[in-house]
């Protein structure tokens, strides 16, 4: 089932993006992310933020927070209340907002995507209900800053905005979908400016879950490998600034790329495992396509959902080979997945950093685990550092549940 884009009878505004934050394992910000990805460097450690002694896997992708936090509006008080998740958004959007030169106060729309939110602060309120339960200080604050809402709000009481908050958690996609309902409210005139993104850290009660599904990877996570064995969790936030051609041109703003074209789609096949032939994968990225006025053969380049499980990456490269056709064998693909980690909501946010930086600084960026492709890849995978021209790229994000984005970038010269 596809959720159409398209409003065919009004003009559409042309959505630009006009800054861009990011904070992963690989470090804070924009330019030491693109080194990371761009030499496809790997950011897996042992895990240090609880005990994975009776865990399956003991490795993720850690991001090291710094010790002190940019200065905004939040006073002390306030800050106390943004947990591991909140921090790293907070990063994020204060570097995007750096970039655009955006005045501070009006209303600007917020739309975040996450699948833990405020975990951590769940997870301690358990932790003191179970093993405290006399115990009540604190507990009120756990409760209400467990509410994905309260971050986005700090975060926007942060940058001194208000606006309306919408807050998507559709697993995988979430990052993805985000951007794209934020790219549409542009696009159908009802905000000048948006601000979207995605963000989620680590927790226990995520790593176990997965770790007892037996989905994480005992060895290394391989998109796309015929030896791949199970995915691999990090923790990050990437938050772009969008905003319409006309509001950029007239700041004489730095636009960074053009968000052209995005479909959202529910695969109805299996509330965990995708359509073997990826038939659903297949419809949204030709109903990007659609949106965004291109075909498979104007793509430069694919950053693949690619987790690194045996069903959805065989399902995902034969939605891909069909649907490039006769352009596969010469459309590189990759799944920065393999550098940083599954980040839940956050993964698809990120990866449109990533796409960005591609665009901006025309290069691909490679899994290096790649060493035997998935015998449905007829494509190339991306396995080591190159420079590329680069004008067009698609982004995939897939969740449990069947939902599906894909997002579609164009270079900005």
């Amino acid at each position: 089932m596809l959720f159409p884009t398209t409003l065919p009878s009004r003009t559409h505004a042309c959505v630009v993006i006009t800054g861009a934050g990011i904070f992963t394992a690989l470090g804070g910000g924009w330019e030491e992310n693109a080194k990371g990805f761009r030499a496809g460097r790997s950011a897996f450690r042992p895990v240090s933020l609880f005990d994975v002694s009776r865990q399956r896997v003991k490795t993720a992708a850690e991001a090291d927070l710094p010790s002190t936090l940019p200065k905004t509006s939040l006073d002390d008080r306030r800050l106390d209340r943004l947990d591991r998740a909140g921090k790293m958004l907070l990063l994020a959007a204060h570097e995007a907002m750096e970039q655009t030169g955006w005045e501070s106060g009006g209303n600007v729309p917020i739309v975040l995507g996450t699948t833990g939110g405020g975990m951590l602060f769940g997870e301690a309120y358990f932790r003191c209900a179970v093993e405290q339960s006399s115990r009540q200080r604190g507990q009120a604050v756990r409760a209400v800053c467990y509410q994905p809402q309260v971050q986005a709000r700090l975060v926007m009481e942060a940058l001194n905005f208000s606006g309306p908050i919408t807050t998507v958690s559709n697993a995988c996609a979430s990052g993805s979908n985000a951007i794209g309902q934020a790219w549409e409210m542009i696009r159908s005139g009802r905000a000048n400016r948006a601000i979207a993104g995605g963000y989620d850290s680590l927790c226990e009660m995520v790593f176990s879950g997965f770790d007892s599904l037996q989905a994480l990877s005992p060895t290394i996570c391989r998109p796309f490998d015929a030896g791949r064995d199970g995915l691999a969790l990090g923790e990050g936030a990437a938050v772009i600034a969008l905003e319409t051609l006309e509001s950029a041109r007239q700041r004489g703003a730095r636009i960074l790329g053009e968000l052209i074209g995005y479909s959202s789609s529910i695969d109805m096949h299996h509330l965990t495992q995708p359509h073997p032939q990826g038939t659903t994968t297949q419809a949204v990225m030709k109903s990007a396509c659609a949106s965004a006025g291109v075909t498979p053969e104007d793509i430069d380049y694919v950053n693949a959902h690619g987790t690194g499980t045996l069903l959805n990456d065989s399902a995902e490269a034969a939605a891909i080979s069909e649907w490039a056709g006769n352009h596969g064998p010469e459309l590189p693909v990759s799944s920065t997945k393999a550098n940083v980690g599954h980040l839940l909501g956050a993964a698809g946010a990120v990866e449109a950093v990533v796409c960005l930086m591609a665009l901006r600084e025309q290069w691909l960026p490679p899994q290096l685990a790649f060493e035997t492709p998935d015998p449905a890849c007829r494509f190339p995978v991306v396995h080591a550092p190159q420079d590329a021209k680069v004008n067009v790229v698609l982004s995939n994000s897939f969740g449990f549940g069947g939902v599906n984005a894909s997002l579609i970038f164009r270079r900005w010269t």
